[in-house]
């Protein structure tokens, strides 16, 4: 994973988090909300009804009838009462009244007449003078019996002699906080989605704000294709797979503007790298011509090193130069149908051209075509085919310069792989070595040539590899054991195997 991909998940992952944190507080909040707002009513209405029954209070006495008529009417009493979800019918309050000894002398159930509640807080606590209030399930086991209840005095000639107590189940309200956490959740989750978007989008606009018409055009004018007749036809696939690409290429535009990734001093810093060795190179070779009275011999090999070094330069920029073209590319503006197997045919003619000493096979099990750039394409398969010719060294030959075991030194494959067109490059060199692999695509890294033990740019596959995103496909390279011919114990090298993925159409 690249260091850009790697910040612009870390921004996700803090956003994420500091969105799942406020959540999480506000869902938290939600139930003592809900309790405090519940609570603040009770203690309205235990006030109201303790003053209720002080009206008829004598000489400390506590009557109950008042009380109880109410509380049986209550309950005798239907409505209809729709409060946004909740469909209420009945009342839940709850009542009991205790004396000045915290015995009850009333309770709306009938369950606690005559029981001693003095040690309960609300009682306890309102006949001290205090506010006395208490949460506490009908129920132990079961969470959603909780019942809240809050005391309030009654007194008589400014004496507390009893309290009254209003209950109301936890329960009767907790489908409002239901709600509200699902609302809070639907809304948070939204909202941070919807900010993330935002933030995606205005960064794509700071980057692009001209060309996002013009290469969603250009995208679907990728979708005309001329048949074998020259009449012009439209292709969904390759509108969808237009626009697709087009999308991935925002999506990358966007996650380096957030990420903060500066390609100019990125490049910078990696050219200045890769050209250090070669400049001090020509600098030593240059002071050294310049000394007096050099043989000619040794003048001569120190200008074939200045030479050497300046090529090599010059092929750095280049590529550097080529690959900086290519990655600024969001899509491919002219496509044509590119028939696969005449191209590996000519590409293979090449390279037994360069190394006549190899034999190369080009292996057809399926005639295969792609949309794309043919010379983009060219060049990724002949820079796989070329890695390969470098890496491998020549069958034992026997008088007729024909491999003894007759296998092929390198095999061009082409096959289809699903709805993918598999062009696979085999070589019996050494393969990849374990420290190498993963960093094969690396820009500036190299591995050393068998023969010369020289290195090449160490940008040709990174150019490969986007040359198979511009035309949504992929490469990879890694180790496969070759095939070995009979009796030659000599080839027991592991040989190294390129794929090049992309997608096919219909030949024809």
């Amino acid at each position: 994973m690249s260091r850009r991909t790697r910040i612009f998940l870390a921004l996700i992952a803090v956003y994420a988090i500091g969105m799942a944190a406020l959540l999480y507080q506000l869902l938290a909040d939600l139930d003592p909300r809900y309790r405090e707002s519940a609570e603040e009513g009770l203690i309205e209405t235990a006030q109201l009804m303790a003053t209720v029954i002080e009206q008829d209070v004598e000489f400390g006495a506590l009557p109950t009838d008042r009380i109880s008529g109410i509380f049986r009417d209550l309950y005798a009493r239907r409505f209809s009462a729709q409060v946004y979800q909740l469909h209420k019918t009945r009342v839940d309050l709850r009542a009991y009244v205790t004396n000045r000894h915290g015995v009850v002398v009333y309770d709306s159930t009938g369950r606690a007449l005559g029981q001693d509640f003095s040690k309960w807080r609300d009682v306890r606590e309102t006949l001290d003078g205090e506010y006395g209030a208490r949460t506490t399930r009908d129920v132990p086991s079961d969470a959603s019996s909780t019942v809240m209840y809050v005391g309030a005095p009654i007194r008589w000639n400014g004496e507390i002699v009893g309290v009254l107590t209003l209950g109301k189940p936890v329960q009767s309200f907790g489908q409002f906080v239901s709600a509200a956490r699902s609302n809070v959740i639907y809304v948070g989750l939204v909202s941070g989605l919807s900010a993330l978007l935002l933030a995606m989008v205005l960064s794509f606009l700071l980057i692009r704000p001209l060309g996002i018409t013009s290469d969603v055009l250009a995208a679907l004018r990728t979708a005309w294709w001329r048949d074998g007749d020259g009449r012009r036809r439209f292709s969904p696939r390759r509108a969808w797979r237009a626009l697709r690409a087009q999308t991935r290429a925002a999506a990358h535009e966007v996650r380096d503007a957030i990420a903060g990734r500066n390609y100019v001093q990125d490049y910078v810093r990696q050219l200045t790298h890769e050209l250090k060795s070669p400049i001090s190179a020509v600098r030593g070779a240059a002071e050294l011509l310049q000394e007096p009275g050099m043989p000619p011999e040794q003048a001569a090999r120190f200008a074939a090193n200045i030479a050497h070094e300046s090529h090599r330069m010059q092929e750095v920029v280049e590529r550097m130069t080529e690959l900086s073209a290519l990655e600024s590319r969001r899509m491919l503006r002219e496509q044509q149908r590119v028939a696969l197997a005449p191209m590996l045919q000519e590409l293979a003619a090449g390279a037994r051209a360069k190394a006549p000493h190899l034999r190369i096979d080009v292996r057809i099990q399926e005639d295969l075509a792609v949309d794309g750039d043919p010379f983009l394409l060219r060049r990724a398969v002949g820079n796989l085919l070329d890695n390969a010719v470098e890496f491998t060294a020549p069958a034992v030959l026997d008088d007729t310069n024909a491999p003894t075991d007759g296998a092929a030194d390198i095999v061009i494959t082409l096959a289809r792989e699903g709805r993918m067109a598999r062009i696979a490059v085999r070589d019996l060199g050494p393969g990849v070595p374990p420290y190498a692999q993963g960093r094969l695509f690396d820009k500036f890294f190299s591995l050393a040539r068998p023969g010369s033990q020289k290195k090449s740019t160490g940008l040709g596959l990174s150019f490969v590899r986007e040359i198979a995103t511009l035309h949504q496909g992929s490469v990879e390279v890694g180790n496969a054991v070759a095939r070995r011919g009979p009796g030659d114990p000599a080839r027991t090298d592991r040989g190294a195997l390129a794929v090049l993925r992309l997608p096919a159409v219909k030949t024809g």
